[in-house]
């Protein structure tokens, strides 16, 4: 009896769909309630690196706004979510990091995001 074969093209976009899915869902969930909050943008700094990583630092405005944990929990997820969406893998070895800006009001995000790596020069001689 033969095995049957596995689609992994088609497997990863069922994942990439879900990924997707899932993003907007938070959004939608987010964006009312910050809204209701009054926060007019969001601003999340994050960091990863030798295979893990977390947002360090979210900044709303106006700054006074303060939110309950599980929204600020929710909060840090969605933007290490849209980072890692958008830069899979990220946090492995030397790492990456960013900031996400989300202008509530316009509901735009800005991810400006950069990536380390390591840099080697090899030469070889034999015979000099």
């Amino acid at each position: 009896m033969t095995k049957p074969q596995t689609d992994y093209t088609a497997m990863m976009e069922k994942w990439r769909l879900e990924r997707e899915t899932a993003l907007k869902t938070a959004r939608a969930e987010l964006i009312a309630a910050l809204r209701a909050l009054g926060v007019t943008e969001v601003i999340a700094e994050y960091e990863g690196y030798g295979d893990s990583g977390n947002v360090e630092d979210i900044t709303l405005q106006p700054n006074e706004v303060t939110l309950n944990e599980a929204l600020s929990r929710q909060l840090e997820d969605f933007a290490w979510s849209v980072a890692y969406n958008q830069h899979p893998g990220f946090e492995n070895n030397e790492g990456g990091y960013g900031t996400l800006t989300w202008d509530i009001s316009a509901d735009s995000i800005t991810l400006d995001h950069a990536d380390r790596y390591v840099e080697c020069s090899h030469s070889h001689g034999e015979g000099l």
